[in-house]
């Protein structure tokens, strides 16, 4: 044991029995040996195979037993037993891990599923073997590299000859002493073409995709280095009003993990939800039914607010190069990788080149050996030396060696290495039965096809990325199908506010008189609904005010005036007061927003007088400046006693503004005369094309500027139209909508539809006439078979369209405004033809006659004066309006 210095004077050494171990230094030693074998040998993969040593023992093992058949799971792990020194439970859980990613094992049996959490079978039960693109790009003994396993009986590689970035489309995470390696899965088909561009010395850019699919923030991916991020959500969709329903997982989240994390939130009261069931089959799914009175909207935000729904990876490239941890990026890991594969298939070409010249050189020695009888010229030698030579001494009128220079005159066929005592053994060791039934013929075919084969390698040497680029393009179309993006990518999420999509979990009460507010003051003046995470705001009598976060019960001060929940970065909400000042004796008036503060600190909205108070008070949650009217005292010498006063007239300021007089007489009270209109304008809103999310950052699609009591009027491709308010937690599906914006009562919806009753394609322009707001509406015929072909809310919309008459084909035009009027929504139109069409689009603005153009190569009766219709002839009519072409 070691002692200090201080105990017995020994300086870090030890006696035993008359002799010194010096142990100082040893602890580093041992320390750095062991921090060196872990992230080696166990936590962090090699950039060569991006494999770790179990991962590349099992893959050896499984390789070595491969014979196209499965093999039990539990024999796999035995045979690897052999080049791993650590138990069966390792071995088999990175089998199982390897085998659930699909790529380079094919899997029989139970493995478990990664999107539930469910393990696998026992290793007796479950079977495996290597894919075929497994056996294509990870395994050749002869580019390998080898190295004595463990206890020296076996020979293991190195690394694999891995012919693709498989770190990169599997992804990996480890933990090591003093570092971790995260490294997000990619795309297949993504790597193949990226591999493809850097062989082509184009600049790339990889993102991961998850095999869970999900939606994936990728704006500080940073290229997957340490201090980078992503954000990764679930995908939900809306079944119905009290129904939603998730169809793909985030990464590394479970079905189990993310039902819990569901049920978490809703013991916080974080969201309302009545019950949460999982169905999840061959698909993911995980249904949540709402309480009623829930917008499902601001449930969904919610989810992605408080529970696994949406999270955070940190991703952290780091890989083993040289023997040395690095940390780098997914897009230099690719480089590297697509150089150690061009560098492989180098490998492979010279070994290729080199088996065929030799197949060459022998094929050739044996056509001369035979067809010029040389085996005659041995029949009376006496010793295998003497074989030797003569057989020598034959060749070389018929073959010139490197050593010979032979010219440009010498017809004698040209090897390109030296002749060995080998090639003589194995031209002695031909068989009778060869010579006799020597066939010259085919003897120079196979040479020749050896030459063309010689010649297409070295073609391939000559031209080594145009063949590693084939390679790629050949990985692709074998193994790429099915393969595609699953999971989708976005450009940014938009920031959820909590407070906005937190549930209603608790209520505000407030005790004005005595100065309390609180969730626990039940007996006393109930204030609204609110969530335990909210801060309220507390205005007073004396001109002050404060916020503070809700608790049961908290004290503010005494004469509460106005409480309610804050919001922070609320720019609409306006105050308009009047407050004396208890010096002058002056009336002032000040409109103002409270947008930031310091938590539990009194702001003083008057000048900070003693005595000064407020006579009027208001909240205005759309910046309104209403009409008061003012009495000054009776006693007062001011001649006009009772006026009007604008809060319009003001403008908004900071809170600390003392604000505009507004009488230097006593005042006996402020009462309200009338309410005003906004005066901060129009809010103007955007829609995110991607999450389908209203939002006042100017990202997306612009709907318009909204005030008070506008509305958003959406199309969906189902024939529905829906009015909603410009509510900022609303969220709308965007894989459904055909038009989004601010409603106009005027203006005119134009569609052209399928009606399933009569089986007609029809017209129908119509404003909407509806005012009820969350209610689709559908404008159709109410039929299942009634289909939306085409709708605008342009003034005049002019389409293009196509249909099949006896066989024809037929092309038209027509402009919508022209070919009828406008009639109420729930009008069926008029008939544009009595066939579905099967083609519409819109076609540029114009004013003039429709055509009819046959596009078959048949011919069709014309209702107008008997005549044939033939390809390319057009028919002009003007259009009527009465709805009928045909």
């Amino acid at each position: 044991m070691a002692t200090s210095p201080n105990s017995n004077g020994t300086n870090g050494h030890t006696h035993t029995e008359g002799h010194v171990v010096t142990i100082s230094g040893m602890y580093e030693n041992y320390f750095l040996d062991y921090a060196s074998y872990v992230i080696l040998e166990r936590a962090v993969p090699a950039i060569e195979d991006g494999l770790k040593p179990v991962q590349r023992r099992i893959l050896h093992a499984m390789y070595e037993k491969d014979d196209g058949r499965y093999h039990k799971v539990a024999n796999i792990i035995g045979n690897t037993m052999q080049y791993h020194p650590h138990g069966d439970a390792a071995i088999g859980d990175a089998l199982v891990n390897l085998g659930q990613k699909e790529l380079l094992i094919d899997t029989q049996g139970n493995w478990g599923d990664y999107r539930t959490g469910d393990s696998a079978a026992a290793s007796r039960y479950i079977e495996a073997r290597l894919t075929k693109f497994a056996l294509e790009v990870a395994f050749n003994p002869q580019t390998t590299n080898w190295a004595l396993s463990y206890d020296g009986r076996k020979k293991e590689p190195v690394s694999l000859p891995m012919k693709f970035p498989l770190i990169l489309a599997q992804g990996t995470d480890g933990i090591a002493v003093g570092l971790s390696t995260k490294i997000l899965p990619h795309n297949f088909i993504e790597l193949c073409k990226a591999s493809i561009d850097i062989l082509k010395d184009k600049k790339v850019k990889i993102y991961p995709d998850f095999p869970m699919g999900g939606t994936i923030d990728v704006t500080d991916y940073n290229g997957g280095q340490r201090g980078g991020k992503v954000k990764v959500r679930a995908k939900i969709e809306k079944a119905d009003k009290n129904l939603i329903l998730i169809k793909e997982l985030p990464y590394s989240v479970t079905t189990v993990s993310l039902a819990e994390s569901i049920s978490k939130a809703v013991e916080k009261g974080q969201i309302k939800i009545k019950k949460i069931d999982d169905n999840t089959a061959a698909e993911v799914e995980i249904s949540i039914e709402l309480m009623p009175g829930t917008s499902p909207d601001v449930a969904i935000d919610a989810l992605y607010a408080f529970t696994d729904c949406e999270i955070s990876i940190s991703p952290n490239a780091c890989i083993i190069v040289d023997n040395k941890p690095i940390f780098t990026t997914a897009e230099e890991i690719l480089r590297i990788s697509t150089e150690n594969t061009r560098d492989l298939l180098r490998q492979e070409l010279e070994i290729k080149r080199h088996e065929l010249e030799e197949k060459w050189l022998f094929a050739s020695l044996e056509k001369i050996f035979i067809e010029n009888r040389i085996y005659h010229q041995i029949e009376e030698c006496e010793s295998w030396e003497e074989v030797v030579a003569v057989i020598y001494r034959e060749l070389r009128k018929y073959v010139a060696t490197p050593s010979d220079n032979a010219g440009a005159g010498d017809k004698r066929l040209k090897l390109f290495r030296e002749l060995t005592d080998d090639d003589i053994t194995r031209l002695t060791e031909i068989r009778i039965k060869r010579i006799s039934k020597y066939n010259g013929f085919k003897a120079d075919e196979l040479i020749e096809k050896l030459i063309e084969e010689l010649e297409d390698t070295e073609h391939h040497l000559a031209h080594l990325t145009e063949y590693a680029i084939a390679y790629f393009q050949n990985l692709l179309e074998k193994y790429g199908k099915g393969r595609e993006r699953r999971t989708t990518i976005s450009g940014g999420f938009e920031t959820i506010q909590i407070t906005q999509v937190v549930a209603n979990n608790a209520k505000l009460y407030v005790d004005r008189k005595e100065g309390f507010i609180g969730m626990g003051l039940k007996k006393d003046e109930f204030v609204c609904d609110c969530s335990d995470i909210d801060e309220i705001i507390v205005f007073r009598k004396d001109g002050k005010f404060v916020v503070s976060k809700i608790a049961d019960k908290t004290f503010v001060g005494k004469d509460i005036i106005q409480v309610d929940v804050w919001k922070k970065g609320d720019e609409r909400t306006t105050y308009n007061l009047v407050y004396l000042d208890g010096k002058s004796g002056v009336s002032k008036a000040k409109r103002f927003n409270v947008t930031a503060i310091t938590r539990d600190k009194e702001y003083d909205l008057t000048m900070g007088n003693a005595n000064s108070r407020l006579l009027y008070f208001s909240a205005n949650p759309n910046g309104e400046a209403e009409l008061v009217t003012i009495a000054l005292s009776p006693a007062c010498s001011a001649r006009i006693k009772v006026f009007d006063y604008a809060f319009a007239d003001l403008e908004i300021k900071g809170r600390s503004s003392q604000g505009n007089i507004v009488s230097k007489y006593p005042v006996k009270k402020v009462v309200m005369k009338e309410a005003g209109q906004s005066t901060i304008g129009a809010i103007k809103i955007w829609m995110d094309e991607v999450s389908g999310r209203l939002n006042t950052d100017e990202r997306g699609k612009y709907l318009g500027a909204f005030d008070t009591g506008d509305q958003v009027m959406c199309l969906s491709n189902d024939g529905t139209y829906e009015l909603t308010d410009f509510d900022l937690t609303r969220r709308y599906d965007v894989n459904t909508l055909l038009h989004i914006g601010k409603f106009d009562p005027e203006q005119v919806v134009n569609a052209v539809y399928f009606d399933g009753n009569k089986e007609w394609t029809m017209v129908k322009r119509f404003k909407i006439e509806t005012s009820k707001t969350g209610e689709k509406f559908n404008y159709l015929s109410d039929h299942k078979n009634s289909r939306l072909l085409f709708v605008s809310v342009k003034e005049n919309p002019r389409i293009h369209y196509t249909l099949k008459i006896k066989g024809n084909k037929l092309d038209g035009e027509v402009s919508l405004g022209e070919f009828m009027d406008v009639k109420g929504w729930k009008a069926l139109g008029n008939k544009l033809s009595d066939q579905k069409l099967t083609g519409v689009k819109e076609l540029a603005e114009k004013v003039g006659s429709s055509k009819l153009a046959v596009g078959s190569q048949q011919s069709a009766e014309s209702k107008q004066e008997g005549d044939k219709l033939h390809t390319g002839d057009t028919i002009e009519f003007e259009v009527t309006g009465q709805g009928k072409l045909f």
